[in-house]
């Protein structure tokens, strides 16, 4: 079987890369070795964050760190026997994270987000995906107001940067838009530019039906089976070998298992993070996307339930699943919302694959022929994989991106 292109990875990122390639007249075959948006894209909590321009950075302050090092919290856990292995990674991550890197970071990262609703508009609208869609935002309530205080005054400065909308709620107004809450709060931020997606992975499907119309081949594969031939790549699947000019690597947290035997080794660490969908009792509805600030977990109302999504945990990439911190964020909720029973036979978890410099890696491999890149993307796959997509398809026909990719080249890093 021969194409113009391979895309290695059906996440949200190869999917929405495979299907900008089609856009423009490629022959595109996307390989998993499981069927699209299985993996890490399958579970999230469902936001195409417009307002994230700020990547998600590692505490700086000691006495946060020492409390986050008694591994008894709900928005960060870690497996101690992991610590060695991701002792360099967090090391560069809290290097970068420092407020002074950081900003320059979230400088060089904010194009990338500021596209995120324009370019999943496009495909959702080609897609017939809209009911998927809603266009409400997302809310943080606070139980203090000094976190409120806090959170708003970063706030304002992103609306200054960024020309980002919010809305300020005091205890009132969030009864008012989320009456089933508890009274545990004294108020809320509201972020108005975000998109919620009802359920990732049929959004993720109706892109890949997208891509089939306009003539792309999904297959079942094995990407580590990848191999340079004198013309292009090939790698191996259940229809066969395939063949192609240009072959895009976009397997999230598995993208080294390609890029190492080919001499890459990128610094990339891997947050694990769970989900449980529940019911509600007493006819109790929550209207929209809630995050309890403080406690640092999510509530949703997806079309599977409501989704109770967890923080970040520090574990190797496939270690058992260890959902303490769905246990603890389940016991907290319940207390300020009327949760109903578990919907999902166990708890799902997916791997975000993490860069020390919090941003993706998209672009050419230095070393090889027709060989891209694209993965990296933390805690906001869901959100750019359109913008990733329509930038290295660009890259692949020989056009200019429509972004400026230099910030997330390669070979940033010492590959």
């Amino acid at each position: 079987m021969a194409a113009d292109a391979i895309v290695l990875g059906a996440g949200i990122i190869g999917v929405s890369t495979a299907l900008h390639l089609a856009k423009r007249g490629k022959a595109v075959v996307l390989v998993d070795r499981r069927g699209p948006g299985e993996e890490t894209s399958y579970g999230n909590a469902g936001l195409i964050q417009r307002e994230g321009v700020v990547p998600y950075g590692f505490p700086q302050q000691m006495g946060l760190i020492l409390r986050y090092a008694m591994n008894n919290r709900i928005d960060a856990h870690h497996h101690l026997g992991a610590l060695p292995s991701a002792a360099k990674f967090l090391s560069r991550y809290w290097w970068n994270s420092n407020a002074s890197r950081h900003q320059v970071i979230a400088r060089s990262y904010a194009p990338l987000i500021e596209q995120s609703i324009t370019e999943h508009d496009a495909l959702i609208r080609e897609a017939d995906a809209g009911h998927l869609i809603r266009k409400e935002g997302w809310t943080q309530a606070f139980r203090t107001k000094a976190r409120q205080d806090v959170e708003v005054h970063e706030a304002e400065r992103l609306k200054r940067e960024y020309e980002l909308d919010f809305r300020v709620l005091d205890a009132k107004g969030l009864a008012e838009k989320e009456p089933h809450l508890s009274d545990d709060f004294v108020g809320a931020l509201t972020w108005t530019d975000p998109w919620s997606v009802t359920d990732p992975h049929a959004l993720t499907l109706a892109y890949v039906a997208l891509f089939e119309k306009l003539g792309g081949r999904f297959v079942k594969g094995d990407a580590t089976t990848l191999r340079q031939t004198a013309s292009g790549w090939t790698v191996s699947t259940d229809d066969g070998s395939i063949e192609g000019k240009d072959v895009v690597i976009a397997l999230g947290p598995w993208s080294d298992t390609v890029t190492k035997p080919l001499g890459y080794e990128f610094l990339v660490g891997v947050k694990r993070g769970y989900h449980m969908h529940y019911g509600a009792r007493d006819n109790a509805v929550l209207n929209g996307w809630t995050m309890d600030a403080e406690r640092g977990y999510f509530l949703a109302p997806m079309r599977q339930g409501i989704r109770l999504t967890t923080g970040a945990e520090f574990a190797l990439r496939d270690a058992p699943k260890t959902p303490v911190q769905l246990g603890r964020a389940e016991a907290v909720a319940r207390t300020i919302f009327p949760l109903g029973e578990r919907l999902d036979k166990e708890p799902w978890m997916g791997a975000r694959p993490c860069t020390p410099d919090m941003m993706p890696v998209i672009g050419k491999a230095p070393r090889h022929r027709g060989l891209w890149f694209a993965f990296g993307h933390a805690h906001h796959g869901l959100t750019l994989g359109p913008v990733t997509g329509r930038a290295i398809a660009e890259m692949i026909c020989g056009d200019t991106p429509f972004i400026n990719v230099a910030p997330y080249r390669p070979d940033r890093f010492k590959i």
